[in-house]
């Protein structure tokens, strides 16, 4: 990577000095769980993201509450940034060490607290990932619905406000996360909700920590709200010869009530892509991929509905995937779609992007957002929890070209803004991180992002949780 590019990437670099006191001091509380191999660091200093950053100075892996508190309060002696690590799925550079400092895996701390299927509810531990949680669950007849693709950890789709395929019907994870427990900046712990439904005793702190993309708190259990699995479930595909057709169904089908559980639009050229990286032989169009929640009889009745709805804009019949395994398959390849990309030009990186609109503009938002990217000859995929109004953009660049990366961002730029202008938001799911912050001034503005930089300032006075990223300090 050359030194231009690298600028270009990241020109806010600002590493503080990890004094090797503070390192001495992490390796006599932690042993062998405190580590500065460079493979380790490096491990730890990369996302899905296309940024390029130093790596963190050490790296923890704590087992325990107690252990994440001890490295907060070290840190806090000597005012080094914490940064939490999950599994490193996240797509907007949330993990960066971009001002150096202890990355904090959290990753082994992986238990399931407390089941409690009377209330629907269960308590996890940061680490624990979505299909683990759904593996321990299964057998008392719930399950938890939110699907971001990745396997991710349960405290980093907490901390960024996760979503996914099923949002449209059960919500985000600021909807199902019901209480918390954190280690603040000062290395004290609080808990923040009860497992109860509902609560009006005071200021809601588990809203405020869902998404704050640790930088007001590193989560050490979560309680989550559970559902039961449907009595049925049934997924359909329905191809299109345009994208508006397709949105347009989707509108109709939202506006209508239908309680769809899911519908996910594909355009014909990543289903191209995944046809060939997961062996499918889906119908080279563009595509609505939908599920049905419900009794029997209920999904038979949703199904009809949006098929005559689909119809009627020209949709195919359906195709179904009526096993659990043809259903795992479909949805495995979906959520493969960025790896797909990847795969279809070797050695590129992914500028991806996602935002979140109004459903009644929907398609004026994609259509001119693909006739942008169209102009510009870059590959892109394109793929959307369209019944939520929220899409996704991945264009597919060269790292080491410049060129390729400004066309890309100027990309972005445009699909944002057109985002912002038709009344949505500048992030629907993926969160800001390092690659959205402009935009989040745009979108809320300055005073409101001034309030937000007063909490952080009152909660973390040394700027030592995630500095740098959703806004500067």
């Amino acid at each position: 990577m050359n030194a231009t590019l690298q600028e270009h990437l990241l020109p806010e670099i600002r590493q503080r000095e990890t004094p090797a006191a503070l390192v001495d001091a992490l390796k006599a509380r932690f042993a062998e769980r405190c580590s500065t191999a460079l493979v380790i660091r490096e491990q730890h200093g990369r996302d899905e993201s296309s940024f390029v950053a130093p790596p963190p100075a050490v790296v923890v892996f704590a087992e325990s509450t107690i252990d994440v508190s001890d490295v907060v309060k070290l840190a806090g002696q000597y005012k080094v940034p914490v940064i939490p690590f999950g599994v490193g799925s996240s797509v907007e550079g949330h993990l960066l060490a971009v001002q150096g400092g202890i990355s904090v895996d959290v990753s082994r701390m992986n238990e399931i607290v407390a089941i409690n299927a009377e209330d629907l509810t269960v308590t996890v531990q940061p680490g624990v990932t979505r299909k683990q949680l759904n593996e321990a669950i299964k057998s008392t007849g719930l399950f938890f619905p939110i699907d971001p693709g990745a396997d991710a950890t349960i405290g980093g789709m907490s901390a960024t406000c996760a979503s996914g395929t099923n949002a449209v019907r059960y919500g985000t994870m600021r909807e199902n996360v019901l209480a918390l427990q954190v280690v603040t900046a000062s290395g004290s712990v609080i808990r923040t909700g009860t497992r109860a439904k509902k609560s009006s005793a005071g200021y809601d702190l588990t809203r405020l920590m869902v998404g704050s993309e640790g930088t007001l708190g590193v989560m050490t259990e979560i309680t989550l709200r559970l559902y039961p699995l449907p009595e049925a479930i049934s997924a359909a595909i329905c191809s299109f010869t345009s994208i508006e057709a397709a949105v347009r169904t989707t509108i109709e089908v939202i506006q209508l009530g239908v309680p769809i559980a899911r519908v996910e639009l594909i355009d014909a050229n990543t289903v191209r892509m995944v046809n060939a990286h997961s062996n499918l032989a889906l119908r080279e169009e563009h595509l609505l991929l939908m599920e049905f929640h419900g009794t029997p009889s209920g999904v038979k009745e949703q199904a009809e509905l949006v098929q005559e709805l689909a119809k009627a804009q020209g949709g195919k019949d359906f195709e179904w995937a009526s096993t659990p395994e043809e259903r795992t398959r479909l949805w495995t390849a979906r959520h493969n779609a960025h790896f797909a990309s990847l795969q279809s030009r070797p050695g590129s990186r992914a500028i991806i992007t996602d935002t979140c609109v109004p459903i009644s503009r929907l398609a004026e938002s994609i259509l001119e957002s693909i006739a942008e990217a169209d102009a510009t000859g870059i590959p892109y995929y394109l793929v959307g929890h369209v019944g939520d109004g929220n899409f996704h953009f991945g264009y597919m660049i060269d790292p080491e070209s410049a060129e390729e990366r400004n066309m890309a961002e100027s990309l972005n730029r445009r699909v944002v803004s057109r985002a912002l202008a038709l009344g949505g938001t500048c992030t629907g799911e993926h969160g800001v991180g390092l690659h959205k912050m402009d935009f989040l001034v745009t979108e809320t503005g300055d005073g409101a992002v001034e309030m937000m930089r007063s909490i952080k300032r009152a909660l973390d006075p040394h700027n030592i949780l995630n500095p740098g990223k959703i806004f500067a300090l």
